[in-house]
């Protein structure tokens, strides 16, 4: 299995960032934190700092099963901004690469992509205008395809676990179990 990053600027949410992580590892999934800063350390959008395995710089344009974006602000308008990131994500799905993107990332990040057909999408409350191209649900939780997609905090273990699904709908249920989230 190919590894999976998980992107950081700083005013990122940091309980959809960390438990994204969290139930990868428990499940076995290879994710590095990247920070797309030029330091590791990026400070969450309420001011818990956190140190990431790498750089978008020493890692941009790798092979990855997921490309993944918590939301969080300004955190999401930050990955938005920043070009290498979103030039990397646009070649993932051009290749029908997997992403999936939660809270605000959905509108701030994928927004700024061009996708081969229409969408079903979630984000965040009050950003659904930034998706115009998109058929947006209010669920909390959208997988269409290889394209996952958040609400908000209180969906983030659904939304991680909809990403190991991704990987093992066994290994998901395991994790689940575990966790108490079933």
């Amino acid at each position: 299995m190919k590894k999976s990053f998980l992107f950081l600027a700083n005013g990122f949410e940091e309980v959809e960032a960390l438990a994204v992580v969290d139930v990868l590892r428990r499940g076995n999934v290879e994710i590095n934190t990247v920070s797309i800063t030029r330091d590791r350390e990026v400070v969450g959008a309420h001011g818990i700092p956190v140190k990431a395995d790498c750089l978008l710089d020493d890692i941009c344009g790798e092979d990855a099963e997921y490309l993944i974006c918590p939301g969080g602000m300004p955190g999401s308008k930050n990955l938005g901004d920043c070009s290498k990131l979103l030039n990397w994500l646009q070649a993932h799905v051009d290749k029908g690469g997997k992403i999936a993107a939660i809270c605000a990332a959905p509108a701030l990040v994928l927004s700024h992509l061009k996708f081969s057909r229409q969408y079903n999408m979630t984000c965040y409350p009050g950003f659904e205008s930034y998706l115009p191209g998109a058929n947006i649900k209010s669920d909390g939780v959208v997988v269409d395809g290889n394209l996952i997609t958040g609400r908000g905090p209180a969906y983030a273990f659904k939304f991680a676990l909809a990403i190991l699904e991704g990987t093992s709908s066994q290994v998901a249920k395991e994790v689940a179990a575990g966790m108490l989230l079933l």
